[in-house]
């Protein structure tokens, strides 16, 4: 769904083909259907629950939907301070926020940090599950929606 994504593909390629073979055979790179948007979500679940850390590496987003799912799957998630994202993630708790969204650097050292500091990405996993948990689940919004209807009519 992206216009350049083609030529970003390549560039990740080429990339991941200068990688020593240690690292190659722990990064992976994927293309993803998107005429079958059933497929699509199952195959960005599954990668999401055998990943490690998430990067959603976007320079605008509106809420993000990929962060709450990787969240609720207990994984860290290192993006930028950007739309919705920001609401998400807490920085240092939840994931690594980045106020820069084109600070290549950065987001390498945010997942080299999440990748050797397992302890660490663990709790921001766990705690990034309860976060969903409590502020984005739908049963959550229609709970707080009851209770302000409840107030309405008092």
């Amino acid at each position: 769904d992206d216009p350049e994504g083609a030529e970003v593909l390549n560039e990740a390629r080429v990339a991941w083909e200068r990688l020593p073979e240690a690292a190659r055979r722990r990064v992976h790179l994927a293309c993803l259907p998107m005429q079958d948007l059933d497929e699509n979500a199952a195959i960005v679940n599954a990668l999401q629950r055998w990943s490690e850390v998430i990067v959603q590496k976007s320079l605008a987003e509106g809420f993000g939907l990929t962060v709450s799912e990787a969240m609720w799957k207990a994984r860290p998630v290192v993006a930028s301070r950007i739309g919705g994202i920001q609401d998400q993630v807490e920085h240092e708790k939840s994931g690594i926020l980045l106020d820069d969204p084109t600070d290549l650097q950065g987001y390498a050292a945010a997942v080299t940090r999440l990748l050797t500091q397992r302890a660490t990405a663990q709790e921001m996993g766990q705690s990034a599950m309860r976060r969903v948990a409590e502020n984005f689940l739908t049963d959550r919004h229609l709970k707080q929606y009851g209770e302000l209807f409840a107030r309405l009519v008092e």
